[in-house]
């Protein structure tokens, strides 16, 4: 583990989306505990309750609670349970994201209804609807309170197979900016990281995963993918103060490949 003690000290911050040991949210979880902060961890249904609950007690969460984002009625009752544990907020991190498996092969253009609305909703809404509910705890929050989501490059460009959730990943970096906006002349800052491809359960479900990782491991600038622990210091970095004067931003978390145009003609 990176050495970023005391970074997040005193903080306490709500991070809704652990699924288990291997997804992004944990390793945000766990970055954050170990720089110092309170953390309480939100999960989508009972299918992980045993293994959110495990990571939980291994970082001495204030509380695990399950929360179905696309539920307004337990998006509030997750609220007033961060009310009173803390009667603040410091940062909320939202790494939530869904979509049909069906609709992560193939062609965009087979996008089903329920399928576009379901992703979007999951995906976007979910980071609007939590943080409308957490904004007067974050307005409470010391240092440089925040909001922190998860993106991709998909959002930015077409990758294959990535099909309605590269879609809904361009929507949350638009929420972004907007939510940016509206809760900056507060002093809350809402921005997000868009990792490179990690082998969590989630990236699982997208085609074709192994062969992207392949190319990008030889044509990103750092020759290599991200690991899960990339992302958590990033996250730490983020949330901390020593980012208070950035909002409104997409991080890119990914060896530098979001940037490069052509790939090495050696590969």
């Amino acid at each position: 583990m990176t050495k970023v003690m005391n970074l997040l000290s005193g903080l306490c911050g709500l991070i809704v989306g652990v699924a288990n040991s291997r997804s992004l949210a944990c390793a945000i979880a766990q970055a954050a505990h170990h720089a110092g902060a309170e953390i309480a961890l939100s999960y989508q249904n009972d299918r992980f309750s045993k293994h959110v609950h495990k990571i939980g007690k291994e970082l001495n969460a204030a509380f695990v609670s399950a929360c179905d984002v696309n539920n307004d009625e337990e998006i509030a009752a997750l609220g007033e349970q961060v009310e009173k544990q803390w009667g603040r907020l410091d940062f909320l991190v939202h790494a939530v994201a869904f979509a049909k498996r069906e609709e992560l092969s193939g062609d965009f253009l087979a996008t089903s209804r329920d399928g576009f609305r379901l992703a979007l909703d999951t995906s976007v809404y979910s980071l609007v609807g939590l943080t409308r509910c957490l904004t007067p705890m974050l307005k409470l929050g010391v240092g440089a309170p925040s909001v922190l989501t998860l993106s991709y490059l998909g959002g930015e460009r077409a990758v294959p197979n990535y099909n309605v959730m590269g879609v809904a990943k361009a929507a949350l970096e638009a929420a972004v900016r907007y939510l940016a906006c509206d809760l900056g002349p507060y002093g809350i800052r809402v921005n997000a990281l868009s990792p490179g491809p990690v082998r969590t359960l989630s990236a699982a479900g997208v085609s074709g995963l192994r062969d992207l990782m392949g190319f990008i491991e030889h044509a990103a600038p750092l020759r290599r993918n991200i690991d899960a622990q990339d992302v958590g210091d990033a996250a730490v970095f983020a949330l901390s103060s020593l980012s208070r004067g950035v909002t409104a931003e997409v991080i890119h978390v990914d060896g530098g490949y979001s940037k490069t145009g052509v790939p090495p003609f050696t590969i």
